[in-house]
This record gives C-alpha cells, structure tokens and sequence, in this order.
C-alpha cells in the first residue's frame, strides 16, 4: 500500500506500534529512505583505509558504498557504480589500489572518484561525458566526517552536524578510544558477519532490553553462572570466559539498578558506573600503563564509566569496556546482516585486545553461546508477528509515565523499562513523517 504520513504516525503510539512496522515491505523501503537516508551512518574506521589507496566496500542501508583514503590524505565515502554503465567498481571488502577499473569497459577513476582515463577517448568528443567532467566521476555520499576514527556518512546533504547529532552517546565513543594509552583504536582482523531472518529494529531494541537476558539466556549464561558460583565457592580462579557469562544470568534487580540513559535522535545506554562487564579481573600492566598516560585521576574517571550497550541509532552499537562494535546492515523488511568489529587499544597490552577477541567468540559469534540465544528470539518474533491474528499491537507499556527528563532532552528510567524503545519509535515517526529531507 501507499502510506500517507498520518497512516505511518498511525503505526506508534505512546504505549505500543503496530507490527507492521516490522513485517511490512512498503515500510522497510521508506525507512531506507528517510531514516537510512537521511541520518548519520557508520561507515567504518579510519584505519580501515590507514593509507593512501586502501579501501574498504560497505553500505548505507541499502546503498553500496566504498570507503577510500586518497593520496591528499582525506577519506571519502563514494557509491559503489561505475558512472558508465552502473557496473559496481569494488567487489571485494577492502583491499589496496592506486586507482579503481570498472570490470565493464576498463574506464579508470582515482581514489577521490575522478574519472582519468576513458579507453577510445576520442568518441566522447563533443558530449557532456568525459574527463574534467563533474557529472562523469563517481559520485560521493553528500557528506562524511568522523568522531575519534569512527567515520560516519549521511546521504543527505542537510541535517546537524556528526556531533551535535551524537549528543550524549560521544562519550560512549570517547571513553572507548580513551580506553587506549595512546587515545587510539585500530581495527583489528576481520569480522563475525550473520544474517538475522528479521528486522533490524528487533536487534537494536535488545541491546537495551534488560528484560529478556535472565530468560533467553538460561541454558548458556545460566549454566555459566552456576558453574563461576561453584568455582568461587570453592576459592579456584575463575576462567575470564566464565567471568563474561555469568552476568548475563544476573537477575532482574541487577539490570534494574543499572538504568537507562537516552538522547536525542534515538540514542540510549544501558548502564554507566555498573554492568555486565564492571566486575572483570584486572589485566596486570594495564591500569599502570593509563596512569603513565593520563595520570591517576583521569584513568580512575575512564576505568569507573561502564556503560554496557549503547546504541548509535540506527545504525551501530558498542561496548566500550570490550572495546567492539556491532554494525547493522538491513537487507530487507524480515533480513539484517550484522558485523561484530573489535578494536584494539594501541599501547594496552596485548591481553586486553585477546580478551575483547575472547568475548565476541563467546558472545557475538552466530556459532557459540549467547548470540544463538538473541537469534532464536528475533526468528519466533519476526515470525510470531507475520501471523495475522486481532492482536495488532506490540506492547511498549513497562513504566510508561515514569520517565525523568532534564532540561537538556535527556531522558533516564529504571533498566527495565520500556523508555528506550518508546524513545526509539518517537525518534523513527520523527523521520519517517517528514518527506523532505531534514
């Protein structure tokens, strides 16, 4: 069907939406164009493309883009189309090229997306296509910035700048790359890419979900935990796997006391000073080698921040204490591809980047433990929805009216609450009902 504005602020209420915003086709196409389109995107990491001629191949949305950094130094974010015939120039994921062949016709562009070589030349002549030809480059993404090496793209071409966007989820971001001596992450290796057979809302509402882990995860977490209380009871050091486990099976008070932040334009954290993650074994040299770095009372500052997942909507979230990301790729209204990306600290001892290794081959891996159990949720959900009984609506009803609000916009509530995916939904009717772009 064809949407009006008011059917589509029809879908969210207050308390609840409609599940075609999950299971509807039509949707998921106005979404990739005026919330993918339109907002800031992840893109990747700048040493990603660390020098001149490296590339790497990704997506905003639905729309295949490339990464490039070009010999003046810049990165740029261009569309993945030769502007010939639309032949997709870069098949691979990264890599190193001093100029980029169409595999069509062999016409040849530099790393910025200037058209510098055409085979038979001379049969352009006199037409608007050819060298020195703005319309004949690849065309770039409207516009690209970064925020401590993490680079972010937006389709269009208005809108508030990569900061002010962020707002309150930069010092999720900031205390991440702080997490390095040197104030520094590099990617490290490749990535855990799997397909989710739904929706991509379903994924970024459950890194902010404190409702669910006690139960999704009882068979691994659950097991884990039973085990680390034994191993403790018994005065045993306790391997770091069981230590990453065991709180996900932490009970309902827990993630109640963690608490839920959120800020303008969708994003939220779970957690702050306590989470999942703030009761690790210390690594030996690391808190010495921040000291060294940034003195005592900074480093007891960044070692006391432990958010848990803060989402970047709509596109990414991250975990500054593992120091990982995970990257949202929608590929259609029931199919998402998500990447796993692990950073390492430059300057921190090796141990701590193996230990972040460790928790994604636990955790986020599509064949280990927790991430399977996220899995099977989203399936029964995705599909739980496509069945068309008189239950319309999906409730968003937990401590409806109990938010705080400050005046900066920023709102907190318990950490079961549903605040976090009604804030998600004003932020998606805000896109979604607005034609032009913002």
């Amino acid at each position: 069907m064809h949407y009006t504005n008011e059917q589509i602020a029809a879908l969210v209420k207050e308390d609840k939406v409609h599940r075609d915003v999950y299971t509807d086709p039509e949707i998921f196409k106005i979404e990739m164009d005026r919330i993918w389109g339109r907002s800031w995107i992840y893109v990747g990491h700048e040493s990603q493309v660390k020098n001149p001629g490296d590339y790497f191949a990704t997506s905003i949305g639905t729309q295949n883009v490339i990464m490039t950094r070009h010999t003046d130094g810049l990165v740029h974010v261009l569309f993945n189309r030769c502007s010939h015939k639309g032949a997709q120039l870069i098949g691979d994921a990264c890599g190193h090229a001093k100029q980029m062949r169409c595999p069509y016709h062999g016409y040849i562009f530099d790393t910025a997306g200037t058209l510098i070589h055409i085979p038979q030349e001379e049969g352009y002549a006199g037409s608007p296509y050819g060298k020195g030809k703005d319309e004949s480059n690849i065309k770039r993404v409207a516009r690209v910035d970064s925020y401590r090496g993490l680079v972010f793209a937006s389709l269009s071409a208005s809108g508030p700048d990569l900061r002010t966007w962020l707002g309150g989820a930069a010092l999720s971001i900031d205390n991440m790359a702080d997490r390095s001596p040197q104030g520094e992450l590099e990617i490290a290796g490749g990535c855990f890419r799997y397909v989710h057979d739904s929706n991509w809302k379903m994924f970024v509402e459950n890194l902010n979900d404190a409702m669910h882990p006690m139960v999704v995860h009882q068979s691994s977490a659950g097991t884990a935990k039973r085990v680390f209380d034994d191993l403790g009871m018994e005065q045993d050091k306790v391997p770091f796997e069981l230590e990453m486990l065991s709180p996900f099976a932490s009970d309902y008070e827990f993630f109640e006391k963690m608490g839920l932040t959120a800020w303008d334009n969708g994003h939220s954290v779970t957690g702050g000073k306590v989470s999942i993650h703030s009761a690790y074994s210390p690594i030996p040299g690391y808190a010495e080698a921040l000291i060294d770095a940034y003195g005592e009372e900074k480093t007891k500052d960044i070692l006391s921040i432990n958010r848990h997942n803060t989402v970047v909507y709509p596109s990414f979230t991250l975990k500054g204490v593992i120091t990982s990301i995970r990257v949202v790729k929608p590929i259609a209204v029931n199919k998402t591809v998500i990447e796993s990306w692990v950073f390492r600290q430059v300057g921190a001892p090796e141990e701590l980047f193996q230990r972040s290794i460790t928790y994604c081959n636990l955790v986020n891996s599509h064949a280990n433990l927790v991430g399977p159990d996220d899995q099977e949720a989203y399936h029964r959900m995705q599909y739980g929805l496509e069945t068309k009984d008189d239950n319309e609506w999906v409730s968003q009803h937990r401590y409806l009216g109990a938010d705080e609000i400050n005046e900066d916009g920023e709102k907190t509530s318990t950490g079961t609450s549903d605040m976090v995916f009604r804030h998600q939904f004003e932020t998606w009717k805000a896109y979604m009902t607005k034609e032009e772009a913002a």
